[in-house]
């Protein structure tokens, strides 16, 4: 199993943030797995501390914002669906809302093959806002 180092950029050139690595990849794995793989466990990583402002590659609807707002019993939270967050960004990566790039190479499709034992980073660059799940 690898571990692939992810960062976001809003702007190319316009800097990174880093987010949490991936861990437990497979060996190879395509695109639309990759950002599946993050959205699930960005959502993992919310749902289980859901006080925390979510920070991920899909903003939560304006609906699952209120639902989920800081001060709401948690007995009232409604937690994100990762496969629906999942969805929205694979629709987001087919309408070029995103690119991805590996050690600085783009990767174009869905299908695409990443070698992650072979790869360090693959940097998330946001063109517009996701939103939705």
């Amino acid at each position: 199993m690898a571990t692939l180092r992810i960062c976001d950029e809003t702007l190319p050139g316009a800097g990174a943030s880093e987010q949490p690595e991936l861990s437990g990849l497979p060996d190879v794995i395509t695109v639309e797995e990759l950002i599946r793989w993050r959205v699930r466990e960005e959502v993992a990583r919310h749902n289980a501390h859901s006080t925390a402002r979510f920070t991920g590659l899909v903003e939560p609807s304006a609906a699952e914002r209120e639902l989920n707002s800081p001060g709401r019993p948690e007995s009232n939270r409604k937690r994100v669906d990762w496969e629906q967050q999942a969805d929205t960004a694979v629709r987001g990566f087919e309408r070029n809302a995103f690119f991805v790039m590996v050690d600085s190479q783009q990767v174009c499709n869905l299908s695409d093959e990443i070698d992650v034992l072979k790869a360090t980073e693959a940097t998330f660059i946001r063109l517009v806002p996701l939103v939705g799940g």
